[in-house]
């Protein structure tokens, strides 16, 4: 409840993007106890998406996706 994981993220999306990096996406857990988690991504702009990369549908799975610059 200190920020550090929004700063985090922060730094990370910051040092992805100086790096070239145009786009991140992630994959989390449906579980209650990832909640805090996708309420993180979606606080910085992150929307859900389809699975991408080797992903595929899993009902276990969330998958969020974010634009840099």
């Amino acid at each position: 409840g200190r920020g550090v994981a929004s700063e985090m993220l922060t730094r990370l999306m910051v040092e992805a993007a100086a790096a070239g990096w145009t786009r991140i996406s992630l994959e989390t857990g449906v579980e209650d106890y990832f909640a805090p988690a996708r309420r993180l991504y979606e606080r910085h702009g992150f929307e859900r998406c389809a699975p991408f990369a080797e992903y595929t549908d899993d009902p276990n799975s969330v998958y969020y996706t974010r634009a840099l610059g």
